[in-house]
């Protein structure tokens, strides 16, 4: 694994119980590179971010977030989670809050922040995915689309250095789906390191430097998306792109 990958895995395993979830999954992801993961439902995708995240454990193998090793040690943890943002399929929003206090609420308890520099950092970030003006409001009050750009919003007040997508678009409605693409393209276009996990092809076609392909719980390819979509090779992947592509 380079030491400069921000997000390295070797071989990584994990079990729910007797099922195993991911399979000697190792992948690294550098500075500024926007990676998609894609594959079946059930193939570990999502559990995947969730152990790079370290909200959930493994049971063998090395996660590491910028050279930091996960382990037990809560104070190491907390260290890999303030540099790894997560926007999860569902809002996740506290709805007794308004916009502003749901951006504030972690760098104010997490990283000690004074108010006034935590909220002048998370209007920046509103301002980036265009709901600084909906500052005031509660979630209750916005649409599924706007609460999932504030999602985002709250995730990068903790300038994290890399994000993670889970599903960010598995939610909304499909009229809302569109604007929630267009600021995670602008969020790549910047510069901010990514690693998606999402079914829509045609935006994982666009966002990515990379594409990985998983199946039940391990790495069955990665490539360019022109290699991707075009010349796949492994008949899982093949199987995989002619039946996403007749949705």
């Amino acid at each position: 694994m380079g030491s400069s990958a921000l997000v390295a895995l070797s071989r990584v395993n994990k079990w729910h119980g007797p099922i195993q979830v991911l399979r000697d999954v190792s992948f690294t992801v550098t500075a500024h590179e926007r990676v998609v993961i894609c594959g079946p439902s059930g193939s570990g995708k999502s559990t995947l971010l969730r152990c790079i995240n370290g909200l959930e454990p493994h049971q063998s193998g090395d996660i590491r977030i910028d050279g930091i090793l996960q382990n037990a040690n809560p104070a190491v943890m907390n260290e890999i989670r303030a540099q790894v943002g997560m926007v999860f399929q569902t809002f996740n929003l506290f709805p007794h809050m308004t916009v502003l206090d749901n951006c504030t609420l972690a760098p104010i308890w997490t990283r000690r922040m004074a108010r006034p520099e935590a909220q002048s950092i998370a209007l920046n970030y509103l301002e980036r995915v265009h709901m600084a003006a909906h500052a005031a409001k509660y979630p209750h009050q916005l649409s599924g689309g706007e609460q999932q750009r504030v999602a985002i919003a709250r995730a990068l007040c903790l300038q994290p250095k890399v994000m993670l997508f889970d599903e960010p678009t598995s939610a909304l409605d499909p009229e809302m789906i569109q604007e929630v693409l267009e600021t995670i393209m602008e969020l790549a276009d910047s510069g901010m390191t990514l690693l998606c996990v999402t079914h829509e092809m045609a935006f994982a076609q666009a966002l990515s430097n990379r594409i990985i392909f998983m199946d039940r719980g391990e790495i069955i390819e990665e490539g360019t998306p022109a290699q991707f979509f075009s010349h796949p090779k492994s008949p899982r992947l093949e199987a995989f792109l002619g039946r996403i592509m007749l949705k």
